[in-house]
């Protein structure tokens, strides 16, 4: 949906799920590589900060943690979106013609517009998710259990996924930019302003509503398991 080819060029239903070997692989040790550096970053500035700025040291270490997280995750994306381009191929030859074709490095092609997405919507959706949980921990004067934590991530997922599309939209166009094209050079302005001039806002939205759907779903089971596991461990 966010790029100028039909569903049907790109293998109709089955190419839907073209890529998901490759999104498997990169989907757990990236978000481990994450929530490992938010929680340090937190852990590190929490007995140095008030109520008041836990916010921003959230964002702090949200922020860390898409930089690290993100060097896992954008070869794996990467490899993902091209299979879904070209659901013929499988996700080991296309991460094989990128090597080959455009060095170890071509694997980290939007890596840049990548963390500018990724930074905002952890951004939004971290501090909403914990400030969620804060007032309705004390609407009821108790801690919420993982379900209810589940709902306020879903809920902060799905703002956070819905404000950043627009990014998300550059990032794959600059992952799938052909050689000679102006969105190959990476830069996310170039790439927003051309769409926007081209397409206009619905181009800038486009799979808004799958990407809010996901997101949401993706944050409630993630988010929820996330709580639960921190209160076994403790």
């Amino acid at each position: 949906l966010q790029t100028s080819q039909s569903l049907s060029k790109t293998g109709g239903f089955r190419g839907i799920y073209a890529g998901v070997p490759s999104a498997a692989i990169g989907s757990f040790p990236s978000a481990a590589a994450f929530f490992v550096s938010y929680e340090c970053i937190k852990s590190a500035l929490e007995p140095h900060s008030s109520p008041k700025t836990a916010p921003l040291v959230q964002m702090v270490g949200a922020s860390v943690g898409e930089v690290v997280g993100c060097l896992i995750r954008v070869p794996t994306e990467l490899v993902k979106q091209r299979t879904q381009a070209c659901p013929t191929s499988s996700s080991y030859k296309i991460f094989l013609e990128t090597v080959k074709q455009e060095g170890f490095f071509g694997l980290y092609r939007g890596y840049g517009s990548t963390v500018l997405r990724e930074i905002p919507f952890s951004l939004i959706q971290l501090p909403l998710w914990e400030s969620l949980k804060v007032l309705w921990s004390r609407k009821q004067n108790h801690v919420v259990n993982s379900w209810q934590s589940a709902v306020c991530g879903a809920f902060a997922g799905g703002v956070a996924g819905a404000i950043t599309t627009p990014l998300d939209v550059a990032k794959t166009r600059i992952m799938l930019a052909r050689a000679g094209t102006t969105a190959v050079d990476g830069n996310v302005l170039v790439v927003l302003r051309n769409i926007w001039k081209v397409e206009g806002i619905s181009g800038l939205f486009s799979g808004i509503i799958p990407r809010v759907t996901w997101l949401c779903t993706g944050a409630f089971i993630f988010l929820g398991v996330y709580e639960k596991m921190q209160t076994l461990l403790v």
